[in-house]
Parts: C-alpha cells; structure tokens; sequence
C-alpha cells in the first residue's frame, strides 16, 4: 500500500513538468506528442481533468472532435462562464456533426466579462455578425486579438474558410503575441495544419 502510495505521489509530482512539456509540444507543432502529454496529465491526475482545455484544443487539431466536445463539456464544469470554452465545443460539434448541429447545442456560458467575448459567443450562436464583434473589441489590442480569432475559427467552421484563415493570419502576428498568450500559439499552430 505505501509503494502504491509513493508511485502516486510521484506521479502526481510529475504531472506540471508533463503538462509543460505538452504545452511546448503543441506550441511546436507536434500536436499528437502533445496530445499524449494532456492525456498522461488526465490519466495521472484524473480530479484536474476537467481543467485541461488545452487538451480539449489539441483533441481539435488531431482530429477528435467528439472526445473534444466531451472535454469541453468537462470543462465547463469547472469554468462555466467562459465563451472560449463554448467556442471550442462549437467548433468540434461543427466538424463532429455540422455548424446547424453546433449552434443547437452550444454550451450556456455565464458572465465573461471580457471584451469582446458576450459579442463572440452571440455570433457563434447567430445573433451577431463578424462586424459587430469587431466593432464591440474597439481599439483595445487583446480584445482585438479574440475577436479575429474566433472571428477566423468561426468563418472557417462554417464554410468560409479563406475569410477565416485571414482572420486568423491577423491573429497570428506578432503584435499580438503578448496579449494573447496560448491562444496566440493556437493561432499559429492553426496556420500550419492542413
């Protein structure tokens, strides 16, 4: 009982380095070896599981969207009132099934205070345009950095996919790297895929 004890208090000790090391992995590209991080990180810490959005992004790019529509359902559990989560359970039910399907069963979020995230997810839903994002994000450089991006993701789950690859190209410049952290990685990983 206390070996099993110490290899889980090892294994849980690990987990970060894990969890960094996925990270960097997917910043570089190698979404698959990242992928694999993530789920070691899930299997060796299941009670953090639901915390690990970025696993539920780098599902998206490996191909799982049904296993990233899980894990942002999950995810939601512990952080119910983020749009960004609702935006990726959009995009993988949108590759899983159809945008019609993703916009029926897009999540609920709560009050994400952040500009211009209300204005996302009403576009995501269909009550607003990629303008009216645009003009809600204003000046500001980080809120301009979600807007193009999830504008970009959202033309692109929905057929537009030379408009949103334009939009996402915006986001990927540097300028922006600052302000939007992983996300800003994710844009850049997103214009090296297929």
């Amino acid at each position: 009982m206390r070996l099993l004890l110490a290899t889980l208090l090892i294994s849980a000790q690990r987990a970060p380095a894990i969890m960094d090391r996925a990270m960097a992995d997917f910043r570089a590209g190698r979404v698959e070896q990242s992928l694999a991080g993530f789920d070691r990180v899930a299997l060796l810490w299941p009670a953090e599981a639901p915390f690990l959005w970025q696993r539920g992004i780098a599902q998206y790019y490996a191909g799982k969207f049904r296993e990233c529509r899980d894990m942002f359902i999950s995810h939601r559990t512990v952080n119910p009132d983020d749009v960004e989560n609702a935006a990726w359970h959009f995009l993988c039910v949108a590759r899983a099934e159809s945008p019609e399907a993703a916009r029926r069963q897009i999540l609920p979020v709560g009050p994400d205070a952040r500009v211009p995230m209300r204005e996302v997810y009403r576009m995501f839903k269909g009550e607003l345009t990629q303008a009216q994002v645009m003009k809600a994000a204003g000046p500001d450089p980080s809120a301009q950095f979600f807007a193009r991006l999830y504008i970009g993701l959202y033309l692109e789950a929905t057929g537009d996919r030379a408009a949103g690859r334009a939009q996402i190209e915006i986001a990927a410049e540097d300028r922006f790297a600052r302000v939007g952290g992983y996300m800003h990685d994710v844009a850049r990983v997103h214009l090296k895929m297929p």
